[in-house]
């Protein structure tokens, strides 16, 4: 009964026409880092130059999700999308047909990525527009779902640089990114009412309340970490324990799937016995794993065990984190949404680019992956420190009927 009145409810064709495109932007976002293995070879780079060429897509995404949500804001989402891909896909057509033979290039390659990084702010709003407040968050788990992007990345883009070589990836790329461009033209539609558009005083009226840094901190932690090793995996596998880049593939896309996949769990979780809950144990879990990760175990299998426990953590916190946001900020979910997803890409470029660091100071990626468990720690005790007030206040049995 609930199904059938969520699809009578909005607008189908543009609620999957917004997961397709997002999910191929996801995979372009982070394909810099199944490839970075073949391309630090052919260029020489060092760790830290690895860790900066996956990092700085995360970083320029997280930054420009908010440029991108003031362009929905005054083009409305449809008209916005469409400019991020193409300019996504005019910088795949440099990239495959350009001169990519420095460090430099990759960099600003990376940037270019990061428009695709930003889909996050054009296809949520697409989608969640078409729906009314009872079906938000199927619509949002539904199009959200586009995390699953990156495993794709992982699965298949070294397989790929094997047979064709790296550069001749992003020429493949355009093939299902122009299927996803002409599927949202075709089908994707503006919803009929949208909020006013907001201006920058708006986003940063929002800073003054410290809750919005609370909650920019946890996703900086789970969405950092989701990102952060989304990148690194590949190259992680194949300098710690001697993987192909095939191989070290396949082991990245296995960690991605598990947490890409378990994001609407933790909502669902977060809906049945409280979001602060589901984050606590989240967080404990989280930097247990990640702990255990930075001691540097002996062989492959057990450590992609780990990260893929890791993983489920941090992608079940992710869902936990979008189940409290909208209880907290009802009218300025849109604003929060933006400044939310741009601490997750900042964390994800600080984990990877302190990967890589740690790798080329100490030999061994033990003291990057400690920080970032400590990071969850520190999460863990913030959150501690501010639910006895959440509670009482707009989690209050008076405020709201969700559990928080």
């Amino acid at each position: 009964m609930q199904k059938t009145s969520f699809w009578k409810a909005g607008h189908t064709p543009t609620l999957l026409a917004a997961f397709f495109y997002f999910d191929l932007s996801f995979m372009v976002w982070v394909i810099l880092g199944p490839l970075g293995v073949q391309i630090a070879k052919d260029l020489g780079l060092t760790a830290a130059q690895k860790g900066l060429i996956v990092a700085t897509p995360l970083l320029a995404g997280a930054l420009l999700r908010i440029v991108m949500g003031v362009l929905v804001d005054h083009l409305k989402p449809k008209r916005a999308g469409a400019i991020g891909q193409v300019i996504v896909i005019a910088g795949m057509v440099w990239a495959w047909q350009g001169q990519l033979d420095s460090y430099h290039s990759i960099l600003a390659l990376g940037v270019i990525l990061g428009v695709a990084g930003a889909a996050f702010a054009v296809a949520l709003p697409l989608a969640s527009r078409w729906y009314p407040p009872e079906h938000q968050g199927t619509a949002l788990g539904i199009a959200g779902a586009g995390n699953s992007g990156t495993a794709f990345a992982a699965l298949f883009a070294p397989t790929l640089a094997l047979a064709f070589g790296w550069q001749n990836v992003f020429g493949l790329c355009l093939i299902p990114l122009g299927i996803a461009l002409v599927v949202y033209m075709v089908f994707a539609k503006d919803a009929p009412s949208a909020p006013p558009p907001k201006s920058m005083l708006e986003y940063l009226q929002v800073l003054k309340d410290k809750d919005a840094w609370w909650f920019m901190f946890f996703y900086s932690v789970t969405f950092g970490g989701f990102s952060g090793l989304a990148s690194s995996l590949t190259i992680y596998f194949n300098s710690q324990y001697g993987l192909s880049p095939v191989t070290a593939g396949y082991f990245t896309a296995a960690c991605v799937f598990a947490g890409s996949m378990v994001r609407p769990m933790g909502g669902r979780l977060s809906d049945r016995i409280g979001g602060i809950k589901t984050l606590s144990i989240m967080y404990v879990l989280a930097a247990i794993f990640l702990f255990i990760a930075s001691l540097g175990l002996d062989s492959a299998v057990p450590a992609v065990i780990v990260f893929v426990g890791a993983m489920l953590a941090l992608g079940t916190g992710n869902g936990a984190v979008f189940q409290l946001v909208p209880q907290r900020f009802r009218k300025e979910i849109g604003v929060m949404t933006g400044l939310v997803g741009m601490a997750g890409g900042i964390g994800g470029f600080y984990l990877a680019s302190s990967l890589g660091f740690s790798k080329q100071m100490t030999g061994s990626y033990q003291i990057g992956l400690t920080i970032f468990a400590a990071l969850a720690v520190i999460a863990l005790i913030g959150l501690s420190s501010v639910k006895g007030r959440w509670r009482t206040t707009w989690g209050s049995a008076a405020m709201t009927t969700a559990r928080i």
